[in-house]
C-alpha cells in the first residue's frame, strides 16, 4: 500500500542503470546496486519492492525480471497525471544514473510450483508480476497462458516481448479503446478450469471483481489476487482512527490512520491467522457483531458481510465489534 514506510535497516541505495519507455506513459527502469559486484537480495515471482520516489513519496512496485538474477531489479511505472505524484515524478523525473532508496523485496503473492498449469489475466500495468512469474515458469518450460487486457496496442506494455515467439501461443491479448461494452467476457473465459489449474490475477478493480465473479466455481485455494493499489483499497494514511472492540476477549484496541485492524490487535498481543495481507486470501477473515465496516477486500460477497477482513478494511463507524 502507498502509505508504505521504508525501515532504515532494509533500505538499498540503487543506481538506476537503465530507462526505457515501454509504451504510452510506461516507463521501465532497470535498478542495479553502486557497488557494480555486489549482489541483491534474491527474491521470487510476484515480489515487489518499495522506492523512495524522487516526489518523497514511498510506492510499491513489482518486479518484472527473472527472480534468478541477483545483480539486477527491474520494475515498471506507469505514470498517473491524477494520482498523488509518485508516479509522475519517477517518469518526469528520474534518469540513467539516478540513485534510489528502495527496500528489500518481500511477496504476497506467491507462485504456487506445485500446480501443474497456470492461467494469468493482467490488465494494464498489472503485468508486472505476472511477467516475473511467466519468466520464470518459461525456464523451466512450464506449461501457462496469459489473457493481456489493455485500453489499446500503443498503452500495452511488454507487447513486443509478449508477442515474440517465446511467448506468442502463450498471450491471448483483448483492447477495449477505452469502452466498457468491449470489455473480455471473463464468463466465456473462465467457464473452464484445466485440471490442476491456479488463476493469478492483477490489474485494475473492475478487472479485478469481474475475474473474481467468474472464477467462483473454481476451488478458493487455486485463484490468487495481487492489488496493485489501483483497486478499491483506499490508502491507510490521512484516515480517521477507529475503536476495536474484541467481544469475547473484553478488551478494545485503538485502530490508528495508517494502521490495519490487523496490526493494531498485534500491538495488543492479540495473534490472528494472515497471509496476504491485501484482502485477497481470506486467512483473517472475522466474525462481525457491530458497527458499520468499510469493506476493501475481493472476497466477501454481498451477502457476507456480516463479517470483516481485517488486513485491508477499515469502520465507518466509531467503533466495530469482533467476536474475537
Amino acid at each position: 500500500m502507498e502509505s508504505y514506510m521504508i525501515k532504515t535497516q532494509e533500505r538499498m541505495l540503487l543506481v538506476v542503470k537503465r530507462r526505457k519507455e515501454l509504451s504510452q506513459g510506461t516507463f521501465s527502469f532497470e535498478l542495479v546496486p553502486v557497488d557494480a559486484i555486489a549482489e541483491l537480495p534474491p527474491f521470487s515471482a510476484g515480489s515487489h519492492v518499495a522506492v523512495v520516489t524522487p516526489s518523497g513519496a514511498v510506492r510499491e512496485y513489482s518486479l518484472c525480471n527473472v527472480p534468478a538474477e541477483r545483480h539486477r531489479y527491474v520494475i515498471a511505472v506507469k505514470r498517473d497525471a491524477h494520482g498523488q505524484g509518485g508516479s509522475v515524478s519517477m517518469a518526469d523525473q528520474l534518469k540513467e544514473g539516478d540513485t534510489l532508496q528502495v527496500s528489500a523485496p518481500k511477496n504476497y503473492f506467491l507462485l504456487d510450483k506445485q500446480a501443474s498449469q497456470f492461467l494469468f489475466v493482467a490488465g494494464g500495468i498489472g503485468i508486472t508480476p505476472i511477467l516475473s512469474m511467466m519468466r520464470d515458469l518459461q525456464q523451466d518450460n512450464r506449461d501457462f497462458k496469459l489473457i493481456y487486457c489493455t485500453r489499446s496496442p500503443e498503452m500495452t506494455a511488454f507487447r513486443g516481448e509478449l508477442s515474440s515467439s517465446e511467448f506468442a501461443d502463450k498471450v491471448f491479448f483483448h483492447h477495449d479503446y477505452g469502452d466498457s461494452k468491449q470489455s473480455l467476457d471473463f464468463a466465456k473465459s473462465l467457464a473452464q478450469r484445466p485440471d490442476g489449474a491456479h488463476l493469478y490475477c492483477c490489474g485494475p478493480g473492475p478487472l479485478m471483481h469481474a475475474v473474481r465473479d467468474n472464477s467462483r466455481h473454481w476451488p478458493q485455494s487455486t485463484v490468487h489476487f495481487e492489488d496493485f493499489g489501483s483497486t478499491a483499497k483506499a490508502e491507510l494514511s490521512g484516515e480517521k482512527g477507529f475503536l476495536v472492540r474484541l467481544a469475547r476477549k473484553g478488551m478494545t484496541a485503538q485502530v490508528l490512520p495508517g494502521v490495519t485492524i490487523l496490526d493494531a490487535l498485534r500491538e495488543k498481543g492479540v495473534v490472528l491467522p494472515s497471509s496476504c495481507e491485501s484482502g485477497t486470501c481470506g486467512s483473517c477473515r472475522t466474525p462481525l457483531l457491530a458497527g458499520e465496516p468499510d469493506h476493501r477486500d475481493f472476497i466477501l460477497d454481498d451477502d457476507e458481510k456480516g463479517e470483516i477482513m481485517i488486513c485491508i478494511s477499515r469502520a465507518k463507524s466509531e467503533e466495530l465489534v469482533l467476536d474475537i
